[in-house]
């Protein structure tokens, strides 16, 4: 396995833990229950025709790179219930040591400080257990609700990247959103995200 992975991370009612088969259900259930909410957001296949990974699939998928040290997928648990998803892939080694983070989650607990707090965990875990130097989120310009995350956390916008993937049929410009460990020194994402939901500007 690689270092830093399996992993279960805790923050009061908020986890992270690795998504397995035995999630099949409770996935399949949100996403029938939210799909209105997430279809808008959701990466596609760009060939005509083509369908996307089954769950099982995607687990098995997920888990191999998981053990290649190239992603982290992880179920968001609530209270200990799975509400939703948040993966880190795209894990690059050598000189260049960053992820890119990738998250949802049901609508019924949004606005909750759940994702947020999820993010918070995953950035401090990539940066200070498993060695990487920075943490990337991109996000298409009409996500409100993702936007809100990343500007509660803090990540820096460094632009946007012109029709950077392929979103519900179409390949959709994303703002891209990133911290490194510089940024987060001495204390770290999560202890950031306290300090600001007890103390909120304006």
């Amino acid at each position: 396995m690689a270092a830093g992975w399996p992993v279960r991370l805790e923050d009061g009612p908020v986890g992270l833990r690795p998504l397995r088969q035995r999630d099949a259900a409770r996935w399949r259930e949100l996403r029938s229950a939210n799909r209105d909410w997430l279809v808008p957001w959701e990466a596609t296949p760009p060939e005509p025709g083509a369908q996307g990974l089954s769950f099982r699939q995607l687990v098995r998928t997920l888990s191999r790179e998981a053990r290649a040290g190239r992603a982290l997928p992880f179920a968001v648990t609530y209270r200990g219930e799975m509400v939703g998803q948040l993966s880190v892939t795209g894990i690059g080694w050598g000189s260049l040591r960053s992820g890119h983070v990738g998250y949802w989650v049901g609508r019924e607990v949004a606005g909750r400080g759940i994702i947020p707090t999820a993010v918070a965990l995953a950035t401090d875990h990539c940066l200070w257990t498993m060695g990487l130097h920075r943490m990337e989120v991109n996000i298409r310009p009409e996500n409100a609700a993702s936007l809100r995350v990343v500007e509660k956390l803090g990540f820096r916008d460094e632009g946007l990247r012109r029709r950077y993937l392929h979103i519900d049929g179409a390949w959709r410009d994303h703002r891209s959103f990133a911290l490194t460990i510089e940024d987060l020194r001495p204390d770290g994402l999560l202890a950031r995200w306290h300090a600001a939901s007890r103390h909120p500007s304006g």
